[in-house]
């Protein structure tokens, strides 16, 4: 049995059992991968695959938990390349983030900005997505931190951390009625043609519950996964915008009127999650720490101690995390 054999099963799987996609991903051929995946069949004396033909077509009972195994033996392979690494050479390496539009283009830019500059010899690489692709990622272990806020705490497999909280605003041109007001309700709101988020993202849901929670039904007109495109909208008087806080820029956005709605709304918390198990390298806490500074070294590694445990969620409720 070769790790090369192992590595190529779980890739097969995450290309939906396309051999040909997962050997374009690879750099190697269709047929040399599908030789090895039959060595590793015969050699276990069962199929991990079922086919129809030359075409894969499913996974079979067996092939579930080898493929689970294999995806361990591999996250324990590249643990080893990273330990090697870390005392190697602790400044040369790569880190791979998968994030949504919001965090990618308002939150991130700074600390990323910093990071490079300290550690120019790490390749940084960033994935975007919705908050389900991206935690499905960083499950299967193609990226290595994930940041979001919704849909992390679905996969088993991932540790989650808080790093801050946020909330909402207003937003609306400038001859707007709402622009004279700093104090809006939710009645207001719903009278008014809304643009915002798709659900999903960026903590719609918790947006609708507070329409729902005083039995109002909102007229959302226009939605977007990126806030950007909602204010391209809200400038062109479609209506308006309900975003994230930290979206709003006041020099490029000075020609629209924020309008704080914190008080409407229940705040959202922004996570940052990783696989379990993932050996993290020097410049990877120094990066975790730089976006949510009350997550040091120390605490990263008492909240691994403590994952799966009940006391988890009380040291989680003892972190004092900052707002936006």
């Amino acid at each position: 049995m070769k790790l090369q054999q192992l590595r190529y099963i779980w890739e097969v799987v995450r290309h939906d059992l396309n051999v040909s996609a997962t050997a374009q991903s690879l750099y190697t051929s269709q047929p040399g991968i599908s030789k090895q995946i039959r060595l590793l069949e015969d050699e276990l004396g069962i199929e991990i695959f079922s086919r129809s033909g030359k075409h894969l077509t499913q996974i079979t009972p067996a092939g579930e938990q080898i493929v689970a195994a294999a995806a361990e033996i591999l996250g324990k392979a590249e643990g080893i390349k990273r330990i090697a690494q870390e005392f190697s050479n602790q400044k040369t390496g790569s880190l791979s983030i998968a994030t949504t539009h919001t965090q990618a283009r308002y939150s991130l830019p700074k600390i990323i900005s910093g990071f490079i500059s300290h550690y120019p010899d790490v390749s940084l690489h960033m994935h975007q997505g919705t908050p389900s692709q991206i935690a499905k990622m960083a499950a299967e272990g193609a990226v290595d931190f994930a940041i979001a806020t919704e849909c992390l705490e679905e996969f088993t497999d991932l540790l989650v951390m808080p790093c801050f909280r946020w909330n909402r605003c207003v937003i609306v041109q400038k001859h707007h009625p709402f622009s004279l007001l700093t104090k809006l309700t939710l009645q207001q709101l719903a009278e008014q043609p809304l643009v915002t988020y798709v659900p999903g993202i960026t903590g719609r849901a918790k947006l609708d519950n507070a329409f729902h929670q005083q039995g109002l039904e909102p007229k959302i007109i226009f939605t977007a996964a990126d806030a950007d495109v909602i204010k391209t909208y809200v400038r062109l008087g479609m209506g308006v915008g309900i975003i994230a806080n930290i979206a709003f820029d006041e020099r490029t956005d000075n020609d629209l009127v924020k309008i704080d709605v914190s008080d409407l709304f229940e705040d959202s918390i922004t996570k940052l999650a990783f696989r379990r198990g993932t050996f993290l390298r020097g410049f990877m806490y120094e990066f975790i720490e730089s976006y949510a500074p009350h997550l040091t070294k120390r605490v990263i590694k008492e909240v691994i101690e403590l994952y799966g445990k009940p006391e988890m969620d009380s040291y989680f409720a003892n972190l004092t995390l900052p707002s936006y």
